[in-house]
């Protein structure tokens, strides 16, 4: 973000110096180049990137100072009080001119990096930064240097998302600083001595054999086109760029579109105060989708007479035999007649919906009160169901509010950084860039999973306890706070209640007994303890290997305490930060498209909520809270008898075929719906069970806003129009409550998507007061509670009080309960899903993104190498491993991370779905399912199922990613 201009304006330490014959005012310890460019004096630079440490190794930004014989690089030199600096006399400028001709001289003549169509501005422009300083400075190649130019370097394009061409290489090293300083992910180096040194890629690999997540850090600081992304190569100019927000996780990352004949062609990380340029590989490499030949583009209805079967794989594009193509009049007279229909003959309670954290928080807002007042019940839900209920039941009863407390890059000032049951690296990378430039910097990285992971590199201290034993570990560094006199006594007298009964219940769990249970040693378990108590700043993340347990809503009852107890909560660095998983999944939650709360997490079983929203929207609304996901699931399959039976659905956004426990259940269920609705951008495996398949907009095809993990509510832009006859997400909501008999009217661009976001923020109570659509146009991301247009947010809460009745935290004692079901002699192993980097949610997006796809194109299990040596397999081989449930056919994937007795599947493949074999079994608080627990066995060989069109085939490759380690 830019500075202001005057630095006394804002009173903080200044300096003045002279810079060729004017005044400047700087700030102390800026640089002189920093302070130029604030003052819109712009000096030549090459290796310096606004953001990255300053290397001052290319020269190209000299200038004079009076009093000095050599030149100095202004990157690198700060500015001191009455220095008198000359960055456009003769001598300064000889020098940066030759700097310039020099390294333009050794350039190839065709370059990757063209910004122009027409062949005289390719030639002007074709080496980026470097080619335009050149322009600027007048700086031509003198025949007898390009004589001498380098030998020429062969092109790598071995990498499926980026081209290298090291001929156009200045080593200017920001590729290195970005790789190893910004993103730390230690690919890329520098190598050899003087003339023959070059960047490489691990042990001077091809960039596509080497450990590189594909970020793309690299190619948006490369200055001349040595690094870039292959959509890029060739010509450069774009229609248009556009401003929006990643659509993947919930971090949140800011991002800019570059649109040309009306499609993304890439993606540039923008300076938003989530991810400050940076991105991982799914938001810089994987906007493609939205161009998948398999989008939906007309509305479908189910022909007469075709059955609907859950049993079978089907292709993805071959749904001509299943469906028929109708005009958006008759398919939406079908869905919502539908509907209407069954509500009219069987009641209130017979219909269900399904709403999307993938879409906007007006849509959410939306769709829940169109389920509330035309559905006429409370029966919404969405996939916090599947990811974050359990934190939130917990965080609701503890703190008083579901989201965080600090946001992510608040661990800039934390000294510990405890990371459990989460895999930021792959879940949230960007995320995970600030725990490893918090290592860097000296916080103490605590890692606490059952699987060792990525981070566990940058981690002061591992504790790889045993699945299920979350409740043990933690109660046993909570009785050594208190046993050894650490606990925070002032903060407990006066901001805790029923600390005596956590005391109480944690008496016989001593560290030394728990040891044997959660497996980690009693001396490392009392280590961590101290640490956290008596360290400055401490901050506890999470992700849904906390959540995803019968005992979930415990786990995360334990990390409340355990921050209260010490203190560590309400100020910079120390806090409870539950890490969203997908995009708007914080913000879907918070605009009510959960079964038992109103927007805002007031409950619907409270009289005053309940008779405040029926006078807002104007209609009688049901006392009770509905039915969760899973719990639909069953009460579609309920006797006839039943008058809560669940007969039909409106989907949107949401793939229960993939997503939901127990596969074979879930999708037996939605087949036998008597009308099911699908809304959504592809034909997803639960569209393929549908009566109506109506066709949605992706999100860079739409306006509307986010929620990210950080309480920020973010802006996305539309970049381009949906395709064919695709209709934006709001639109076909308010279609479907006209013909439920709802007069809404909701006026302006984009569906009224302003009106409905203005309406959410009045049934938010206050939470989103000051945000309003017109500060948002204006500043993109505003982070509530925020109260008023003046408020500039709350990045930290509870720093004075909690959101609790009486204002202070409730602790919750908890006791180890057993996973549902554990392993035994049938059944000797733990299967444990989750997500990997490439991959996202059920696949429906990320597979079909050519970049992602072509990273990570197979599923794969992965195993401890000695469980693996006594199965007699190697990496590549298929195994089948089952449950009680189910079975799927997976190739092997070496993982010595993965402990021995447990394997892992990433749950985005229907080919090898893993929620064919996951437990229902639910939490009773939060009523998650518990995904991240259940008994299976293995055997040697099996049958891997395979989807023509959805992922690839191609055994080859399949063979190299299975036998990657």
């Amino acid at each position: 973000m830019n500075a202001p201009t005057n630095p006394k304006e804002l009173e903080l330490p200044t300096v003045e110096f002279k810079l060729d014959g004017k005044t400047i005012v700087s700030y102390e310890g800026e640089t002189i180049l920093k302070a130029a460019k604030r003052h819109g004096i712009d000096i030549p630079h090459l290796c310096f990137k606004d953001g990255y440490r300053p290397d001052g190794n290319c020269r190209a930004c000299v200038v004079e100072i009076n009093g000095e014989r050599t030149l100095a690089p202004s990157c690198c030199r700060s500015a001191t009080p009455g220095m008198e600096v000359k960055a456009n006399s003769e001598r300064a400028v000889k020098s940066q001119k030759l700097v310039l001709e020099m390294l333009l001289s050794d350039m190839p003549d065709e370059g990757f990096k063209w910004v122009g169509d027409s062949k005289a501005e390719e030639q002007k422009n074709q080496h980026g930064e470097l080619s335009t300083w050149a322009s600027r400075m007048d700086v031509t190649v003198r025949p007898e240097l390009k004589a001498l130019r380098r030998e020429k370097v062969a092109n790598d394009v071995s990498h499926p998302a980026m081209a290298v061409n090291l001929d156009a290489c200045i080593q200017c090293n920001r590729c290195v600083r970005a790789c190893r300083e910004e993103q730390v992910n230690d690919v890329i180096g520098y190598a050899m001595r003087g003339a023959h040194s070059e960047i490489v890629f691990d042990l001077n690999d091809p960039m596509g054999d080497s450990t590189c997540v594909a970020c793309g850090e690299c190619v948006q600081a490369c200055p001349t086109g040595a690094l870039m992304p292959k959509g890029l190569i060739g010509s450069q100019t774009v229609d248009r760029k556009v401003d929006s927000v990643c659509p993947f996780c919930g971090v949140g990352c800011q991002i800019t579109y570059n649109v040309k004949d009306e499609k993304i062609v890439s993606v540039e990380g923008r300076d938003g105060p989530a991810n400050h340029n940076r991105l991982c590989v799914k938001g810089r490499f994987g906007m493609d989708y939205i161009h998948n030949p398999q989008r939906l583009t007309k509305p479908l209805i189910r022909k007469a007479g075709v059955p609907k079967d859950e049993t079978a794989i089907q292709n993805p594009q071959d749904w001509s035999n299943i469906f028929r193509e109708a005009t958006w009049e008759e398919a939406l007279e079908l869905a919502g007649g539908g509907l209407k229909k069954l509500k009219d003959k069987h009641g209130l309670k017979v219909l269900a919906g399904f709403g999307s954290a993938k879409g906007s928080n007006e849509e959410a807002y939306l769709f829940q009160k169109l389920v509330r007042t035309g559905f006429g019940s409370n029966n919404v839900d969405h996939c916090t169901r599947l990811c974050h209920a359990s934190s939130v039941a917990a965080l609701l009863e503890g703190v008083g509010s579901g989201a965080v407390s600090n946001q992510v890059n608040d661990v800039e000032h934390s000294s510990l950084i405890m990371l459990i049951g989460s895999n930021p690296t792959a879940n949230h990378p960007v995320a995970a860039t600030w725990f490893k430039n918090a290592a860097k910097r000296g916080a103490k990285i605590v890692l606490c999973d059952p699987r060792m992971t990525e981070i566990g590199k940058h981690a002061w201290r591992t504790m790889q306890f045993k699945p299920d034993t979350d409740v043990a570990m933690l109660n046993a560094m909570i009785y050594t706070i208190i046993e050894e006199g650490l606990a925070d006594q002032e903060f407990i007298k006066n901001r805790a209640n029923n600390f005596e009964a956590l005391k109480e219940n944690i008496k016989g769990y001593s560290p030394e007994a728990m040891a044997p249970i959660c497996g980690i040693p009693a001396e490392t378990l009392r280590e961590v303890a101290r640490e956290f108590a008596t360290t400055k700043s401490a901050m506890i993340l999470w992700g849904m290997g906390v959540s995803q347990h019968v005992h979930g809503t415990d786990n995360a009852r334990c990390l409340i305490a355990l921050v209260s107890i010490t203190g560590q909560i309400g100020k910079p660095g120390s806090g409870l930060h539950p890490l969203r998983g997908q995009n708007n999944v914080q913000g879907a939650s918070d605009a009510g498209l959960i079964p038992m709360m109103f927007p805002n997490y007031q409950r619907v079983d409270n009289p005053e909520a309940h008779a405040w929203f029926e006078k807002f929207w104007g209609t009688p609304l049901d006392k009770k809270p509905g039915y969760t996901v899973v719990e639909i699931m069953h009460k579609i399959t309920a006797p006839d008898s039943d008058p809560d039976k669940i007969r039909g659905m409106y989907v949107e956004g949401e793939n229960p075929a993939m997503s939901d426990p127990d596969l074979n259940h879930a999708r037996h269920a939605l087949a036998s719906l008597e009308h099911l609705v699908v809304q959504d951008i592809f034909m997803t495996e639960t569209a393929l069970l549908a009566d109506v398949v109506l066709p949605a907009s992706a999100w860079p095809e739409k306006v509307g806003t986010a929620s990210n993990t950080d309480r920020m509510v973010q802006m996305g832009k539309k970049a381009i129009e949906p395709p064919g006859d695709a209709k934006p997400d709001l639109w076909i909501i308010q279609e479907i409550a006209k013909r439920m008999g709802l007069n809404w009217n909701y006026q302006g661009p984009d569906a009224g998507v302003a009106a409905v976001y203005d309406e959410m923020r009045q049934a938010m109570h206050g939470a989103i007061n000051g945000i309003t659509w017109e500060r948002l146009e204006k500043e993109s991301s505003v982070t509530y509670p925020c109260l008023s247009a003046e408020d500039p947010g709350r990045p930290i809460v509870f720093d004075d009080s909690f959101a609790t009745p009486d204002g202070k935290v409730k602790l919750v004692p908890a006791d180890i309960i057993p996973a549902n079901e554990r392993p035994d002699g049938e059944y000797p192993f733990v299967l444990i899903t989750g997500r990997q980097l490439e991959h996202w949610h059920t696949g429906s997006m990320t597979r079909r993104a050519t970049v992602l796809d072509a990273i990570e194109p197979m599923a794969t299990v992965s195993m401890n190498g000695e469980d693996m040596t006594q199965l007699g397999v190697v990496a590549g081989d298929v195994i089948t491993v089952q449950s009680r449930r189910g079975e799927v056919g997976i190739h092997v994937r070496r993982d010595d991370g993965t402990p021995r007795g447990v394997v892992f599947i990433p749950f985005a493949y229907y080919e090898a779905a893993a929620n064919l074999i996951t437990n229902p079994a639910l939490d009773p608080f939060g009523k998650i399912p518990e995904f991240k627990y259940c008994a299976v066995k293995l055997a040697k060989g099996g049958q891997v199922a395979h989807v023509m069109g959805y992922g690839t085939n191609d055994p080859e490759r399949q063979q190299v990613v299975a036998t990657s380690q």
